[in-house]
């Protein structure tokens, strides 16, 4: 693996407009050093980072405002204290030789594309009901979609529907629920594990492994992932590298897993 980058290194080889992500979580990751947990967990909620150049001048730094996507029922917890003490964060980590500046911070939030009968669904008693599936995958323009459920990639689909004909082969009184890129929030952070399953009144998480969870550091990362999963409640988590894996042997891993999960 090559050597990471500084965040002064990738504001250098990429337009300002293209590292909002990563200067918000420099930012985030400093706010955490110095203890103010709330300002750096907040961030953590911030579903994308656009830049958008408002003052330029020849003799002051460029002045950028930072809208914010979030989940609606998130966006009363920005509040002008948490904005400003996260803009004073972003500001800190500037490379020094940066020119630039955020000159406000403006939350938005997520605009749900709507369906072709969206005037049917809202007249409804039984409309849209606001749901944080896949909250960041909504925001891709290319992913996945099946019964309604949103996934990351063609892996997490492929094994979506050995989990679902899994499902349908269990006596109905005793099937398995399938829950994609489910939301959850443990102690600290704000977690999107791959799929949730229940089963038995039990709950087990499978993690899909792809390209991106290659190298050591990724590897400490899922170890510490688990733990703070398990601590909260589930009671299995397991991953499975479906690059390499034919139908088979997913669908003996899902045997393998449901098993595992109903005797703990």
């Amino acid at each position: 693996m090559g050597e990471e980058l500084s965040l002064a290194d990738v504001m250098e080889k990429n337009p300002i407009e293209q590292v909002g992500e990563q200067w918000l979580a420099a930012a985030a990751t400093l706010l955490h050093q110095q203890g103010d947990a709330e300002a750096a967990l907040t961030a953590t909620d911030v579903i994308a980072v656009d830049l958008s150049l408002w003052n330029s001048g020849d003799f002051e730094p460029d002045g950028y405002r930072a809208f914010f996507t979030v989940e609606p029922h998130l966006v009363a917890q920005f509040t002008e204290n948490v904005l400003r003490r996260i803009e004073d964060g972003m500001h800190a980590v500037m490379p020094k030789r940066t020119a630039i500046c955020i000159e406000s911070i403006h939350v938005c939030p997520v605009v749900p594309v709507p369906s072709a009968d969206w005037r049917k669904q809202l007249r409804s008693a039984n409309g849209p009901k606001p749901t944080n599936q896949a909250r960041r995958v909504r925001l891709e323009p290319e992913h996945p979609i099946e019964d309604q459920l949103h996934f990351t990639n063609e892996w997490e689909h492929k094994l979506y529907r050995v989990l679902k004909e899994r499902q349908a082969s269990l006596p109905y009184n005793e099937t398995i629920g399938i829950i994609p890129l489910p939301g959850m929030r443990v102690l600290g952070y704000t977690r999107e594990p791959d799929f949730l399953i229940t089963y038995k009144g039990r709950a087990g998480v499978i993690e899909v492994d792809g390209p991106h969870h290659e190298g050591p550091r990724r590897a400490s990362n899922d170890h510490s992932r688990t733990n703070l999963l398990m601590n909260a409640g589930v009671e299995w988590v397991d991953r499975i590298d479906v690059r390499d894996v034919t139908k088979a042997e997913a669908e003996k891993f899902v045997d393998n897993f449901i098993a595992r999960l109903a005797r703990r």
